[in-house]
Protein backbone atom coordinates (compact mmCIF):
# COMPACT_ATOMS: atom_id res chain seq x y z
CA UNK A 1 0.00 0.00 0.00
CA UNK A 2 0.62 3.51 -0.24
CA UNK A 3 0.87 5.23 3.08
CA UNK A 4 1.34 8.53 4.10
CA UNK A 5 2.08 9.10 7.94
CA UNK A 6 1.14 12.47 9.46
CA UNK A 7 3.37 13.42 12.47
CA UNK A 8 3.25 16.56 14.92
CA UNK A 9 5.80 19.24 14.27
CA UNK A 10 6.65 19.77 18.02
CA UNK A 11 9.13 17.18 18.19
CA UNK A 12 11.52 15.21 15.69
CA UNK A 13 10.32 11.61 14.28
CA UNK A 14 11.82 9.75 16.50
CA UNK A 15 12.17 12.22 19.31
CA UNK A 16 15.55 12.64 20.59
CA UNK A 17 14.12 12.89 23.93
CA UNK A 18 10.89 12.72 25.44
CA UNK A 19 7.67 13.10 22.91
CA UNK A 20 5.57 10.45 23.19
CA UNK A 21 3.25 10.79 19.49
CA UNK A 22 6.35 11.42 17.52
CA UNK A 23 8.05 7.87 19.46
CA UNK A 24 4.82 5.80 18.40
CA UNK A 25 4.86 7.30 14.29
CA UNK A 26 8.25 6.22 14.08
CA UNK A 27 7.47 2.77 15.12
CA UNK A 28 4.39 2.62 13.10
CA UNK A 29 6.11 3.90 9.98
CA UNK A 30 9.29 1.85 10.01
CA UNK A 31 7.75 -1.42 10.82
CA UNK A 32 5.28 -0.45 7.68
CA UNK A 33 8.22 -0.01 5.53
CA UNK A 34 10.03 -3.30 7.09
CA UNK A 35 6.78 -4.57 5.70
CA UNK A 36 7.22 -3.94 2.07
CA UNK A 37 4.79 -0.88 2.49
CA UNK A 38 5.58 2.20 0.20
CA UNK A 39 5.20 5.22 3.22
CA UNK A 40 6.27 8.54 2.93
CA UNK A 41 6.33 10.73 6.34
CA UNK A 42 5.06 14.18 6.67
CA UNK A 43 7.06 15.33 9.95
CA UNK A 44 9.81 17.92 11.09
CA UNK A 45 12.91 18.47 8.71
CA UNK A 46 15.36 16.78 11.38
CA UNK A 47 13.28 13.45 11.79
CA UNK A 48 15.16 10.00 10.99
CA UNK A 49 13.08 7.24 9.04
CA UNK A 50 13.63 4.87 6.23
CA UNK A 51 10.24 6.43 4.99
CA UNK A 52 10.57 8.98 2.21
CA UNK A 53 10.40 12.19 4.13
CA UNK A 54 8.94 15.14 3.41
CA UNK A 55 9.76 18.11 5.77
CA UNK A 56 7.31 20.36 6.70
CA UNK A 57 9.43 22.95 8.74
CA UNK A 58 13.26 22.64 8.95
CA UNK A 59 13.58 21.57 12.40
CA UNK A 60 11.04 20.43 15.39
CA UNK A 61 9.42 23.45 16.69
CA UNK A 62 10.62 22.39 20.03
CA UNK A 63 13.91 22.75 19.21
CA UNK A 64 13.54 26.18 17.56
CA UNK A 65 13.48 28.79 19.63
CA UNK A 66 12.10 31.41 16.93
CA UNK A 67 8.48 29.91 16.76
CA UNK A 68 6.03 31.06 18.64
CA UNK A 69 2.62 29.77 16.97
CA UNK A 70 2.96 26.26 15.76
CA UNK A 71 -0.62 27.04 13.39
CA UNK A 72 1.09 28.13 10.73
CA UNK A 73 3.24 25.47 10.63
CA UNK A 74 0.61 22.70 10.53
CA UNK A 75 -1.63 24.80 8.10
CA UNK A 76 1.21 24.68 5.17
CA UNK A 77 1.68 21.08 6.52
CA UNK A 78 -2.11 20.09 5.46
CA UNK A 79 -2.06 22.29 2.62
CA UNK A 80 0.83 20.18 1.29
CA UNK A 81 -0.90 16.86 2.04
CA UNK A 82 -3.76 17.58 0.69
CA UNK A 83 -2.08 18.77 -2.61
CA UNK A 84 -0.27 15.05 -2.67
CA UNK A 85 -3.44 13.35 -1.69
CA UNK A 86 -3.89 11.64 -4.57
CA UNK A 87 -0.60 9.68 -5.00
CA UNK A 88 -1.29 7.84 -1.29
CA UNK A 89 -4.17 4.87 -0.47
CA UNK A 90 -4.36 5.99 2.56
CA UNK A 91 -3.81 9.00 4.41
CA UNK A 92 -2.79 8.51 8.30
CA UNK A 93 -2.65 11.16 10.56
CA UNK A 94 -1.58 12.11 13.96
CA UNK A 95 -2.14 15.63 14.81
CA UNK A 96 -5.27 16.16 16.58
CA UNK A 97 -8.08 17.18 14.04
CA UNK A 98 -6.16 20.21 12.06
CA UNK A 99 -7.22 18.84 8.87
CA UNK A 100 -11.13 17.67 9.33
CA UNK A 101 -12.09 20.65 7.06
CA UNK A 102 -9.98 19.95 4.50
CA UNK A 103 -10.16 16.32 3.81
CA UNK A 104 -13.56 16.29 4.41
CA UNK A 105 -14.42 15.28 0.87
CA UNK A 106 -11.75 12.67 0.49
CA UNK A 107 -12.75 11.39 4.25
CA UNK A 108 -12.56 7.84 2.50
CA UNK A 109 -8.92 8.13 2.22
CA UNK A 110 -8.28 9.04 6.02
CA UNK A 111 -7.38 7.75 9.10
CA UNK A 112 -6.85 9.73 12.39
CA UNK A 113 -4.85 8.10 15.58
CA UNK A 114 -6.38 10.51 18.60
CA UNK A 115 -3.62 10.44 21.08
CA UNK A 116 -5.04 12.54 23.64
CA UNK A 117 -7.71 12.75 25.86
CA UNK A 118 -11.31 12.96 24.96
CA UNK A 119 -13.31 14.26 27.61
CA UNK A 120 -13.01 18.15 27.21
CA UNK A 121 -16.21 19.49 26.10
CA UNK A 122 -15.59 21.39 23.03
CA UNK A 123 -14.32 18.10 21.20
CA UNK A 124 -17.92 17.53 21.20
CA UNK A 125 -19.24 19.75 18.81
CA UNK A 126 -15.81 19.19 16.67
CA UNK A 127 -16.80 15.59 16.18
CA UNK A 128 -20.06 16.21 15.50
CA UNK A 129 -19.26 17.91 12.85
CA UNK A 130 -17.33 15.45 11.09
CA UNK A 131 -18.87 12.36 10.96
CA UNK A 132 -17.52 11.26 7.60
CA UNK A 133 -13.57 11.70 9.49
CA UNK A 134 -12.58 7.67 10.83
CA UNK A 135 -10.81 7.62 13.91
CA UNK A 136 -8.64 5.54 15.66
CA UNK A 137 -8.39 5.32 19.78
CA UNK A 138 -5.57 4.05 21.79
CA UNK A 139 -7.40 2.27 24.51
CA UNK A 140 -11.29 2.08 24.68
CA UNK A 141 -11.24 3.90 27.77
CA UNK A 142 -10.19 6.97 25.21
CA UNK A 143 -13.26 6.85 22.99
CA UNK A 144 -15.48 6.69 26.28
CA UNK A 145 -16.36 10.53 26.34
CA UNK A 146 -17.03 10.43 22.86
CA UNK A 147 -19.31 7.11 21.80
CA UNK A 148 -21.01 8.74 18.93
CA UNK A 149 -17.81 9.31 17.08
CA UNK A 150 -16.90 7.28 14.15
CA UNK A 151 -13.96 5.11 15.61
CA UNK A 152 -13.04 1.96 13.15
CA UNK A 153 -11.13 0.72 16.17
CA UNK A 154 -9.16 1.05 18.37
CA UNK A 155 -4.88 -0.16 18.11
CA UNK A 156 -2.80 -0.28 21.38
CA UNK A 157 0.67 1.21 21.25
CA UNK A 158 3.34 -1.04 20.43
CA UNK A 159 7.44 -0.52 20.65
CA UNK A 160 9.65 -2.96 18.24
CA UNK A 161 10.65 -5.88 20.06
CA UNK A 162 14.24 -5.33 20.35
CA UNK A 163 14.20 -1.27 21.48
CA UNK A 164 14.48 -2.54 25.57
CA UNK A 165 16.74 -5.45 26.76
CA UNK A 166 14.71 -6.85 29.68
CA UNK A 167 16.74 -6.89 32.85
CA UNK A 168 15.70 -10.15 35.19
CA UNK A 169 18.36 -9.45 38.06
CA UNK A 170 17.59 -5.67 38.80
CA UNK A 171 20.57 -4.16 41.27
CA UNK A 172 19.24 -0.81 41.20
CA UNK A 173 17.38 -1.25 44.29
CA UNK A 174 15.02 1.99 43.58
CA UNK A 175 11.73 2.79 42.46
CA UNK A 176 10.95 4.97 39.19
CA UNK A 177 9.05 7.40 38.14
CA UNK A 178 9.40 8.38 33.77
CA UNK A 179 7.17 11.07 31.96
CA UNK A 180 6.12 14.87 32.45
CA UNK A 181 6.10 16.24 35.47
CA UNK A 182 2.44 18.04 35.65
CA UNK A 183 -0.51 18.12 37.73
CA UNK A 184 -2.14 14.96 36.19
CA UNK A 185 1.11 12.33 36.57
CA UNK A 186 0.93 13.31 40.08
CA UNK A 187 4.85 12.55 41.19
CA UNK A 188 4.30 14.35 44.42
CA UNK A 189 2.20 10.71 44.71
CA UNK A 190 5.29 8.85 43.84
CA UNK A 191 7.49 10.45 45.84
CA UNK A 192 5.04 9.85 48.90
CA UNK A 193 4.49 6.25 47.92
CA UNK A 194 8.54 5.74 47.61
CA UNK A 195 9.16 7.55 51.16
CA UNK A 196 6.53 5.55 53.17
CA UNK A 197 7.80 2.11 51.77
CA UNK A 198 11.36 2.80 52.63
CA UNK A 199 12.52 2.92 48.95
CA UNK A 200 14.58 5.81 46.82
CA UNK A 201 12.73 7.13 44.01
CA UNK A 202 14.56 8.54 40.49
CA UNK A 203 13.10 10.68 38.46
CA UNK A 204 13.21 11.28 34.89
CA UNK A 205 10.86 13.46 33.22
CA UNK A 206 11.04 16.76 31.93
CA UNK A 207 9.05 19.81 32.93
CA UNK A 208 7.37 21.84 29.87
CA UNK A 209 6.78 25.26 29.89
CA UNK A 210 3.47 25.29 30.87
CA UNK A 211 4.40 23.12 33.87
CA UNK A 212 7.33 25.12 35.33
CA UNK A 213 5.06 27.28 37.78
CA UNK A 214 3.49 23.73 39.33
CA UNK A 215 6.91 22.24 39.38
CA UNK A 216 8.47 25.35 41.51
CA UNK A 217 5.63 25.23 43.80
CA UNK A 218 5.00 21.76 44.09
CA UNK A 219 7.49 19.41 43.62
CA UNK A 220 10.82 21.38 43.53
CA UNK A 221 10.27 21.44 47.29
CA UNK A 222 10.02 17.98 47.54
CA UNK A 223 13.35 16.68 45.72
CA UNK A 224 15.13 16.99 49.07
CA UNK A 225 17.09 14.02 50.82
CA UNK A 226 19.38 12.03 49.35
CA UNK A 227 16.42 9.46 48.87
CA UNK A 228 14.91 11.16 45.91
CA UNK A 229 17.21 12.06 43.03
CA UNK A 230 16.08 14.01 39.40
CA UNK A 231 17.22 12.89 36.65
CA UNK A 232 15.71 14.96 33.79
CA UNK A 233 15.13 14.04 30.62
CA UNK A 234 16.59 10.47 28.81
CA UNK A 235 16.71 9.08 25.09
CA UNK A 236 15.52 5.70 24.33
CA UNK A 237 19.00 3.78 25.38
CA UNK A 238 19.14 5.23 28.72
CA UNK A 239 15.91 3.95 29.34
CA UNK A 240 16.51 0.18 28.91
CA UNK A 241 18.77 0.81 31.66
CA UNK A 242 17.12 3.44 33.89
CA UNK A 243 13.74 1.11 33.81
CA UNK A 244 15.17 -2.38 33.77
CA UNK A 245 17.65 -1.50 36.56
CA UNK A 246 14.42 -0.08 38.71
CA UNK A 247 12.11 -2.50 41.07
CA UNK A 248 9.15 -1.15 39.65
CA UNK A 249 7.46 2.05 37.79
CA UNK A 250 4.94 3.88 39.44
CA UNK A 251 2.26 5.51 37.42
CA UNK A 252 -0.18 7.05 40.30
CA UNK A 253 -1.66 9.39 37.66
CA UNK A 254 -4.88 11.40 38.21
CA UNK A 255 -6.29 12.08 34.81
CA UNK A 256 -8.09 9.96 32.32
CA UNK A 257 -4.47 8.87 30.57
CA UNK A 258 -5.09 7.30 27.07
CA UNK A 259 -2.70 5.00 26.96
CA UNK A 260 0.25 5.33 28.96
CA UNK A 261 3.38 3.99 26.63
CA UNK A 262 5.53 4.43 29.80
CA UNK A 263 3.77 1.40 31.38
CA UNK A 264 5.20 -0.95 28.31
CA UNK A 265 7.92 0.33 28.13
CA UNK A 266 8.53 -0.91 31.87
CA UNK A 267 7.32 -4.02 30.89
CA UNK A 268 9.65 -4.38 27.56
CA UNK A 269 12.06 -4.46 30.31
CA UNK A 270 10.93 -6.75 32.73
CA UNK A 271 10.08 -4.46 35.32
CA UNK A 272 6.73 -4.01 36.98
CA UNK A 273 4.33 -1.46 37.54
CA UNK A 274 2.38 0.19 40.23
CA UNK A 275 -0.21 2.46 38.30
CA UNK A 276 -3.60 4.40 39.42
CA UNK A 277 -6.77 3.12 38.35
CA UNK A 278 -7.65 5.73 35.31
CA UNK A 279 -7.56 5.84 31.67
CA UNK A 280 -6.40 3.16 30.41
CA UNK A 281 -4.47 0.94 33.23
CA UNK A 282 -7.28 -1.94 32.91
CA UNK A 283 -6.70 -2.22 29.17
CA UNK A 284 -2.81 -2.28 29.54
CA UNK A 285 -1.79 -3.45 32.50
CA UNK A 286 -2.58 -7.55 33.25
CA UNK A 287 -3.00 -7.43 37.09
CA UNK A 288 -1.22 -9.93 39.26
CA UNK A 289 1.31 -10.56 36.00
CA UNK A 290 2.34 -7.43 35.04
CA UNK A 291 1.58 -5.18 38.30
CA UNK A 292 -1.12 -4.22 40.30
CA UNK A 293 -3.59 -1.37 40.17
CA UNK A 294 -4.44 1.22 43.20
CA UNK A 295 -6.91 3.41 44.49
CA UNK A 296 -4.93 5.55 46.77
CA UNK A 297 -1.27 6.12 48.37
CA UNK A 298 -1.76 3.71 51.19
CA UNK A 299 -3.08 0.96 48.74
CA UNK A 300 -0.11 1.56 46.70
CA UNK A 301 2.15 0.91 49.41
CA UNK A 302 0.29 -2.37 50.74
CA UNK A 303 0.61 -3.10 47.37
CA UNK A 304 4.68 -3.01 46.46
CA UNK A 305 5.65 -6.34 48.30
CA UNK A 306 3.20 -8.33 45.77
CA UNK A 307 4.60 -5.64 42.73
CA UNK A 308 8.04 -6.57 43.71
CA UNK A 309 7.79 -10.59 43.60
CA UNK A 310 6.36 -10.66 40.03
CA UNK A 311 8.03 -12.88 37.41
CA UNK A 312 10.12 -9.95 35.38
CA UNK A 313 10.54 -13.17 32.60
CA UNK A 314 6.82 -13.40 32.40
CA UNK A 315 6.12 -9.88 32.38
CA UNK A 316 9.03 -9.56 29.45
CA UNK A 317 6.54 -12.45 27.51
CA UNK A 318 3.57 -10.57 27.92
CA UNK A 319 4.82 -7.56 26.68
CA UNK A 320 5.80 -9.40 23.44
CA UNK A 321 2.74 -11.06 23.19
CA UNK A 322 0.43 -7.58 23.40
CA UNK A 323 2.45 -4.93 22.49
CA UNK A 324 5.02 -5.21 19.62
CA UNK A 325 5.86 -2.41 16.58
CA UNK A 326 5.05 -5.39 14.58
CA UNK A 327 0.96 -6.09 16.53
CA UNK A 328 0.63 -2.18 16.03
CA UNK A 329 1.65 -2.30 12.38
CA UNK A 330 -0.23 -4.77 11.29
CA UNK A 331 -3.81 -3.64 13.21
CA UNK A 332 -3.29 -0.33 11.25
CA UNK A 333 -2.81 -2.34 7.93
CA UNK A 334 -6.06 -4.22 8.55
CA UNK A 335 -7.81 -0.94 9.32
CA UNK A 336 -6.68 0.76 5.96
CA UNK A 337 -7.87 -1.69 4.56
CA UNK A 338 -11.13 -2.02 5.60
CA UNK A 339 -12.42 1.87 6.57
CA UNK A 340 -14.23 2.93 3.47
CA UNK A 341 -16.38 -0.26 3.59
CA UNK A 342 -16.82 -0.21 7.33
CA UNK A 343 -18.03 3.18 7.22
CA UNK A 344 -19.86 2.47 4.00
CA UNK A 345 -18.29 5.45 2.61
CA UNK A 346 -18.04 5.54 -1.63
CA UNK A 347 -14.83 6.53 -2.98
CA UNK A 348 -14.72 9.94 -4.02
CA UNK A 349 -14.59 10.90 -8.02
CA UNK A 350 -11.55 11.63 -9.25
CA UNK A 351 -12.72 15.48 -9.33
CA UNK A 352 -12.85 15.82 -6.35
CA UNK A 353 -8.54 15.09 -5.77
CA UNK A 354 -6.61 17.67 -6.90
CA UNK A 355 -3.84 16.73 -9.13
CA UNK A 356 -0.74 15.90 -6.76
CA UNK A 357 2.14 18.68 -7.00
CA UNK A 358 5.76 16.93 -6.56
CA UNK A 359 7.76 19.13 -4.79
CA UNK A 360 8.71 18.72 -1.07
CA UNK A 361 8.82 21.35 0.96
CA UNK A 362 7.61 24.93 1.48
CA UNK A 363 11.45 25.73 3.96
Amino acid sequence: MKIAQVAPLIESVPPKLYGGTERVVSYVTEELVSQGHDVTLFASGDSITSAKLVPCCEKSLRSSPGVRDPIPYYMVMVDKIRRMASTFDIIHFHIDQFQFPVFRAIAHKTLTTLHGRQDLPDLKLLYRAFPEMSLVSISDSQRRPIPYASFAGTVYHGLPDDLHRPTFDPRGGYLAFLGRISPEKRLDRAIEIARAAGFPLKIAAKVDAVDVEYFEATIKPLLHGDDVHFVGEINDREKTKFLGEASALLFPIDWPEPFGMVMIEAMACGTPVLAFDHGSVREVIDEGITGFIVDDVQSAVSALPGVLALDRRRIRRRFEERFTAASMAQAYVALYERVPAATGRLPASRSDEIRPVHETLVN
